[in-house]
């Protein structure tokens, strides 16, 4: 098994620890944003090989990994629910983050002059990124409110919405100051080596 990816990416992430946790025999080949454009369809990491098998999103390669480990991959709706929900934050984030790594745009720019933006953004525009910043932030509030799971055995939404609140906090992209819970389910997370073995901060 070949995993491609970055060791930042939370997708990437959380294969590495499923990965690990099923005591599977594989690698990591790094790979970084630019080079992802060529190896994968969708341009983005995690990409996945064995043998002939080639998967290109993190969830069919968790299904997969699971699956042949005789493992159950999210067996419930309450799952499928909470990882649903931490996926669209997550991919709402990074979406976030590499406009402004990549672009230098930023939510609150939508209330400027176009002349200080790389690319033009009317009102309707400005309007779409601070919907997406107010995602994140009823996001995280729904989740906080959530009966979370505090167990050392995680299931496949407890270890995505870690991978998540980690990788964000990493990149100073959410603070948990107001969410308790949230910060109590992440303390206990990285409790456990499985997970904290592979931590961007670990880098």
């Amino acid at each position: 098994m070949i995993l491609y990816g970055s060791k930042t990416s939370p997708f990437v992430r959380h294969v590495r620890v499923v990965l690990d946790l099923c005591q599977c025999d594989w690698q990591l080949v790094e790979t970084d944003y630019a080079s992802s454009a060529e190896l994968s369809p969708t341009q983005r990491v995690p990409y996945f090989t064995d043998g002939d098998l080639a998967l290109t999103d993190s969830s069919s390669i968790i299904k997969y990994i699971r699956e042949k480990s005789g493992q159950a991959f999210l067996p419930n709706i309450k799952d499928y629910e909470l990882y649903a929900l931490t996926n669209t934050l997550m991919d709402t984030t990074i979406n976030l983050f590499l406009l402004e790594l990549v672009d230098g745009i930023k939510p609150e720019s939508g209330k400027d002059s176009e002349e200080n933006l790389k690319i033009p953004m009317g009102p309707a525009t400005g309007n779409y990124l601070l919907r997406q910043q107010d995602r994140i932030v009823t996001g995280l509030t729904e989740l906080n409110d959530r009966d979370l799971s505090f167990n050392e055995t995680y299931s496949d939404a407890d270890l995505r919405l870690a991978c998540y609140l980690d990788w964000a906090i990493f990149r100073k992209r959410i603070s948990l100051d107001s969410f308790d819970n949230l910060q109590q389910f992440l303390t206990s997370a990285n409790t456990h080596n499985v997970f904290t073995q592979t931590s961007p901060a670990n880098i």
